[in-house]
């Protein structure tokens, strides 16, 4: 007899094959037969009328804490997503140490946007070693959840407070050790981070940043002993890639032999096709080297929530960092510094970013009743309507607000040339769709539901591919990837992570501030419309945008739950 029998539905099967009709049945976690089912079902699941995909893989996320208080790792679980990779970028919770512990913890808050006193509430830090950190996620989870062993990590356990200058190979080794012992746990692969957008608590470049190529080959070499792992880095975060970057990925892969991933490729009007193009030779670099590199593409226009308080992205600059790492009220009050102020400006007008650019940059929510009549404008537009220097406004502005105010940077590339540059991206054989930070930026992104976008308005609504094309790139293209094994397509014996929806209303909610983290931490949030069911080893987690309150989700180790993706010749 079965466990689940998913019937009525059409079945997009996530090869990119064309929709048919078809009943999926479930027996002990995994899917056992697809078409006409022979046999009853402990449970029918009425899919009469509507969509039945694999589940959705998330390759790049930082739930590295959140299950902690959130075992269905919302809202990703509502928007269809079955498997999440985090670990990302070299900062990890694991391996550990107590004296390591606040330093590590507040990096996190810092770097990924997650509140301090969230993070210290919420998680109860007990475990020491990888195998501990994944022991303690089993059984807690409603949806898969694998980890990588990040180098920021690893770097402050080995040289403490020292990290601050490159190691030694005695240091270097004793750092290999850790990575092994991690991969050898499960820990799916190695990430780090050389972004100048990366910067710790207390304002500076965080420990991988300090790292040499040497140490950074050395440290990706680790993973070639242990099957089904892969590398991931952040090379440089906005602009084309200087040239060491993209030879330093080609020699980390090489020395891997191992696929390596990086973030972030976006598409805005402003980025040319020979920028993109600069990005995605990095690739075609690491081919040459016997490496393979893949870009992380974002298939979304992007929204930018940013705030003084927090100060990231602003603090991309060191001269922002500077300023930005200091407690809250010392913050205030240099803000609040004319001589502050003109340092700042300066450094602004010597690197753009979008994040500076105040005909871009709009007051989203203003608390001060002073300057309540800004919201909704740009910057440039409420220092105009004002007879205001726009510089001096921003500041005013944020200074007033306690450093609450939020500031927006609407996405950019709405228009019909910058969607059929995206498709052509999401088909490059260099890229992977990913992206969403989900568990990170908390009040900055709302991109943990790019997946209900893309599928909806994205697909249906422009039209600008095949669905059944479409689901293909999120799921099983994600799994092959990254070596996710019996994953990612509705196929008899694969794992039955499944998701019935309305192909017709599939889509996200508006996004809005929520206080649902411990301590009252806020956080950005929407849910997904269209989605019926979510189901993760053949146990519903989701019915009609509600959790069931089931945790079957898989910690996924290294080799057991994932298989090596071969590098194939140039």
């Amino acid at each position: 007899m079965l466990d689940v029998a998913i019937v009525g539905g059409e079945v997009i099967d996530g090869t990119g094959a064309p929709r048919r009709r078809a009943d999926v049945g479930i027996r002990d976690g995994r899917i056992v037969q697809v078409g006409s089912l022979d046999e009853k079902a402990h449970r029918r699941i009425d899919a009469e009328g509507k969509v039945v995909t694999p589940g959705l893989i998330d390759v790049h996320t930082h739930y590295d804490a959140q299950w902690a208080w959130d075992a269905t790792l919302s809202p990703s679980l509502f928007h269809g997503v079955t498997t999440a990779l985090a670990g990302n970028c070299g900062f990890t919770l694991a391996p550990m140490e107590e004296e390591a512990a606040g330093y590590l913890t507040a990096m996190l808050a810092r770097v990924e946007g997650m509140p301090l006193a969230s993070l210290r509430q919420g998680l109860d830090i007990h475990w020491r070693s990888f195998a501990e950190f994944l022991g303690a996620v089993d059984g807690n989870v409603a949806i898969n959840v694998g980890f990588m062993v990040g180098h920021s990590t690893v770097r402050r356990l080995t040289l403490g407070d020292d990290w601050r200058r490159p190691a030694t190979e005695a240091e270097i080794a004793t750092m290999g050790r850790m990575v092994a012992d991690s991969l050898g746990a499960g820990a799916l692969g190695f990430s780090s981070s050389w972004s100048e957008t990366h910067n710790d608590a207390g304002g500076d470049p965080v420990p991988s940043r300090f790292a040499t190529e040497d140490e950074l080959v050395q440290l990706s070499s680790e993973v070639r002993s242990h099957p089904g792992t892969w590398l991931e880095f952040l090379p440089w975060a906005s602009g084309p890639f200087p040239d060491d970057r993209s030879l330093l990925m080609a020699k980390m892969s090489a020395a891997a032999k191992r696929p390596l991933n990086w973030n972030l490729l976006t598409v805005r009007p402003e980025i040319s096709d020979e920028a993109i193009g600069n990005r995605l030779g990095a690739s075609d670099l690491a081919r040459r080297h016997g490496g393979a590199v893949y870009g992380l593409t974002l298939p979304v226009p992007q929204t930018l929530y940013l705030n003084l308080g927090s100060g990231f992205l602003f603090d991309s600059l060191p001269e922002w960092a500077e300023v930005l790492a200091h407690p809250h009220r010392e913050k205030v009050r240099l803000l609040a510094d004319a001589s502050v102020r003109r340092r700042l400006v300066d450094a602004a007008g010597s690197a753009p970013r979008i994040w500076y650019d105040h005909d871009r940059l709009r007051f989203e929510h203003v608390d001060c009743d002073r300057y309540s009549d800004a919201a909704g404008l740009t910057v440039a537009d409420a220092a105009r309507q004002r007879g205001s220097d726009p510089w001096d406004l921003f500041f005013d502005v944020s200074v007033a607000d306690e450093l609450r105010t939020v500031m927006v940077v609407p996405p950019q590339g709405d228009d019909p040339e910058s969607w059929q540059r995206r498709v052509r991206l999401w088909r490059d054989d260099r890229t992977i769709i990913g992206g969403s930070d989900a568990g990170a930026h908390l009040d900055m992104l709302d991109t943990f539901g790019y997946f209900t976008d893309f599928l909806g308005p994205t697909v249906r609504d422009r039209q600008l591919l095949p669905l059944e094309e479409a689901v293909r790139m999120v799921t099983d293209d994600a799994a092959r990837a990254f070596g996710l094994t019996g994953r990612g397509r509705v196929a008899e014996g694969y794992a039955a992570d499944i998701v019935v929806f309305d192909e017709d209303r599939i889509g996200s909610e508006p996004v809005h501030a929520r206080v649902d983290l411990p301590a009252d931490g806020m956080r950005l949030y929407a849910g997904a419309t269209g989605i019926d069911c979510v189901l993760v080893n053949g146990e519903p987690v989701a019915e009609s945008g509600v959790a069931t309150g089931a945790r079957p989700g898989t910690v996924l180790r290294s080799g057991r739950d994932t298989h090596t993706v071969p590098i194939r010749a140039s």
